[in-house]
């Protein structure tokens, strides 16, 4: 391992860290965290592929390749079975007790993600993945925030209780490979 992988490592930690740290409704962690390095890297680009082969989504096999060119990426994850209490009907459902019951029967397989979800620990998941990426940069570490890692991470089983999940890859290079890829 050459000295920015062992950077970019480091700065996933930083990472999690803001993930953890960043502001969340009613003050309850619902955030998941996971770190990919390695052969991890190259199965999480697996299931990618797959998932994009399977379901004709051509920018899943796209994304693959920049998680298997990459130098880690940071999973991060909302626990599903949460409501914040508000009954504010945001989920579609009148409250959050209609809405936790719906969860129980679940959504058809060909879905990305887990849900319904709470509206509210959304917003906290997008506000946990933001401040991750924002530490990213402020570190000069490449990053891309990837809806189809995340799809990839859960179809693994990874991030156990989460119902979505979003990736953020990190490569340290003379040139940003998340910057002008094919489309």
């Amino acid at each position: 391992m050459n000295v920015e992988s062992d950077a970019v490592e480091m700065v996933a930690r930083l990472m999690a860290l803001s993930a953890r740290t960043a502001p969340k409704a009613k003050g309850t962690d619902v955030i998941k965290t996971m770190i990919v390095t390695g052969a991890e890297l190259q199965q999480l680009a697996g299931a990618m592929r797959e998932y994009g082969e399977k379901h004709d989504v051509g920018f899943f096999i796209r994304d693959a390749g920049n998680v298997a060119a990459s130098d880690a990426c940071l999973l991060v994850g909302s626990i599903l079975a949460d409501a914040v209490g508000l009954d504010c009907g945001g989920c579609g459902y009148a409250t959050c007790a209609e809405m936790l019951a719906a969860q129980k029967k679940g959504l058809p397989a060909s879905a990305s993600f887990r849900g319904p979800n709470c509206i509210v620990r959304m917003a906290d998941l997008g506000i946990a993945v933001g401040s991750a990426a924002k530490t990213a940069s402020i570190h000069n570490v490449d990053n891309r925030i990837m809806y189809s890692a995340g799809v990839g991470a859960l179809s693994l089983g990874w991030l156990e209780g989460c119902g979505v999940a979003y990736g953020i890859p990190l490569r340290a290079s003379g040139k940003d490979i998340f910057f002008d890829r094919p489309r």
